[in-house]
């Protein structure tokens, strides 16, 4: 999740376990300790690749965590001894382990048990979520005003919790009506990709991976009585052969799951990773590789090319879609149009 999540469930978990004895001390201890684990962002390991599949690694595994937060339970305690060690252990151990728990959550994918297992991923909440974030908030500015309120922080946890079961709930409606159309088309067993639309979870994005082709649908969980409406786009099987051979491209595959498109732009190998974003605007596009005159490629240190802008319409067509004042969602123009119209 975001910066500004993380601090504010990690306050909200400082206030809730020692905002009565710390008062707005741990709010803030507990603000600061919640964004620790994504400090690696600062770690260069050498090419865009490594940088992008290595966060969330390391500072973020069970493995490296529960000693870690030993490790600071006992040099909070001896700051500020009033607080048992007890109490400071729950404390350190509670916000560093609920950070990639709830990283886990998201699509990008954490790996929990490094340094073994890939990176776990449920796909089901976006990065950023107004409506997981704004209970926490508010009580975090309840305790900032008039510490310690504990009332507020343990409400607000209960109401982010539970918005995390409806998210989950929301997830497993629309992979059901998903999987019906796919099992008519012989797709129920393909890989696919569940995961809500940016800020909201009324509204989901399904990815399956059929071969030759990738298949694109959107639909919330409260539509499952609607036709589906299936985008379909090309896959170049030949270019992720291709890649599989580049040990930077292993890297992108098991990181991804395989969740990627592959072109080949002015002789130069690229990947895209088609978790995050929409077609046309993914964030993350590496170069790996340049094709020598005979055909074969010759890899490269990889490099991540600028992210694409979105349309200047782009917000409203999403707001169309999500209101219902449209009925279909196209995302290879992310263009809005009416119930029972299908997109080029």
């Amino acid at each position: 999740m975001d910066s500004i999540t993380q601090a504010a469930l990690g306050a909200c978990i400082g206030g809730a376990v020692a905002g009565r004895t710390l008062g707005r001390t741990a709010l803030v201890t507990g603000a600061v300790l919640g964004t620790l684990p994504d400090l690696d962002v600062v770690i260069d390991y050498g090419t865009a690749i490594a940088n992008f599949t290595q966060h969330r690694g390391f500072s973020h595994s069970l493995f490296v965590l529960a000693p870690v937060a030993v490790v600071i339970a006992l040099a909070l305690h001896r700051w500020k001894p009033r607080l048992s060690m007890e109490r400071w252990l729950a404390f350190t151990l509670l916000i560093l382990v609920t950070h990639p728990l709830l990283d886990t959550l998201t699509t990008y994918g954490t790996q929990l048990f490094w340094p073994i297992g890939p990176p776990l991923a449920t796909t089901s909440i976006f990065i950023i979520d107004p409506l997981y974030t704004l209970p926490l908030l508010v009580a975090v500015i309840a305790g900032l005003i008039r510490p310690p309120a504990f009332r507020s922080q343990t409400i607000a946890l209960a109401l982010s919790s539970l918005y995390l079961v409806w998210a989950l709930s929301a997830q497993t409606l629309v992979d059901r009506h998903v999987e019906q159309e796919l099992t008519g088309e012989a797709l129920q067993d393909a890989p696919r990709m569940v995961q809500p639309m940016p800020f909201t979870t009324l509204l989901w994005r399904v990815t399956v991976l059929a071969g030759d082709e990738r298949l694109e649908i959107v639909t919330g969980p409260l539509e499952t009585d609607r036709p589906l409406s299936v985008e379909r786009f090309p896959v170049n099987r030949s270019l992720m052969d291709q890649l599989a051979t580049l040990p930077e491209g292993q890297r992108l595959l098991w990181f991804t799951g395989g969740f990627l498109d592959v072109a080949l732009q002015d002789g130069s190998l690229m990947a895209t990773d088609i978790r995050l974003g929409v077609p046309g605007a993914h964030p993350f596009t590496f170069e790996l590789a340049r094709q020598e005159a005979d055909g074969a490629f010759s890899p490269t240190p990889s490099r991540q090319l600028p992210r694409p802008t979105m349309r200047e319409d782009a917000l409203s067509a999403f707001w169309s879609r999500l209101s219902g004042k449209a009925g279909v969602l196209c995302l290879a123009t992310f263009q809005a149009l009416p119930a029972g119209e299908h997109c080029s």
